[in-house]
């Protein structure tokens, strides 16, 4: 029982975590890890590829939650980073969550940053920007996805609130800029062509790489597919997929048939993909 009519402060989630791979003969080795509050970090062993896995051990983001990942990758490195499960956006009473991403790639590196989907729940108020800067030569591979409540459950967000900002600059200058804002004026009218049409779940993939635009040809034939609209543009080292669709998993089995390809070896094992994507 709370005596006075003083209101009671929610609490709210905050964390932050930060990876430094350097090199040592030729492969990676941790130089440097750093976490705190609600986000963690986890380097499996064992792996044909090295990997990072990023958590948030909150359960979920809501209103006034701050949460940060970083990781900084040594020149000449090939590395992964992923998190353990799609990242849940509930309902803000208040202000925004705040998530920003802040990854560096060192000369003639690669990182893919393959983050699994984030789902909106109603209400939700989510402001995120992912940073990416790469060195001379460096590259990577960037997948987001964002899907509008559980199908399953018959959820249908009409009030929830979205700023995606994603950046790709190259020794400081931007290469690629992609923003997405969702609010409810938008999904009142997502049904029209020109916003979301039938789609629930959408998702970008981002290759950002010396002579990327070479690997268009071979996806081409992987464009079409049961469930899923795909779109591909590629130009002066970039190669941009854009896909939508109504349910998660046609969507989720197209990324990793276009993620596969465009990698040369399985996604994460954290991705959980137990169906033929050939």
């Amino acid at each position: 029982m709370f005596d006075g009519a003083g209101q009671q402060g929610l609490q709210r989630s905050h964390g932050a975590a930060r990876v430094v791979m350097a090199a040592r003969d030729g492969r990676a080795a941790l130089r440097d890890l750093a976490q705190s509050g609600s986000a963690k970090v986890f380097l499996p062993r064992g792996g044909a590829v090295d990997e990072a896995v990023f958590l948030n051990t909150s359960g979920g983001l809501t209103g006034g939650d701050r949460l940060r990942f970083g990781f900084d990758l040594a020149a000449g490195l090939h590395f992964t980073a992923t998190t353990q499960t799609a990242e849940r956006a509930y309902a803000s009473p208040g202000p925004e969550a705040r998530v920003a991403v802040d990854l560096a790639v060192g000369e003639g590196a690669r990182l893919d940053w393959l983050p699994q989907e984030t789902i909106l729940f109603e209400n939700a108020n989510l402001h995120r920007q992912t940073r990416i800067a790469l060195g001379a030569g460096a590259s990577c591979l960037f997948a987001e996805t964002i899907v509008l409540g559980r199908l399953a459950m018959g959820e249908s967000p009409a009030a929830a609130r979205l700023f995606d900002r994603r950046e790709i600059l190259r020794q400081g200058r931007p290469v690629w800029t992609d923003a997405l804002r969702l609010c409810p004026e938008t999904l009142a009218a997502r049904e029209s062509p020109a916003l979301l049409g039938a789609a629930r779940c959408l998702a970008v993939i981002a290759f950002v790489a010396p002579g990327a635009e070479d690997a268009a040809p071979a996806l081409r034939g992987d464009l079409a597919a049961e469930g899923c609209d795909t779109a591909l543009s590629a130009w002066n080292g970039r190669l941009i997929l854009r896909l939508c669709a109504h349910d998660i998993w046609p969507l989720r089995q197209q990324m990793a048939r276009l993620l596969t390809r465009l990698r040369g070896r399985p996604l994460p094992r954290v991705w959980q993909m137990n169906g033929d994507i050939a």
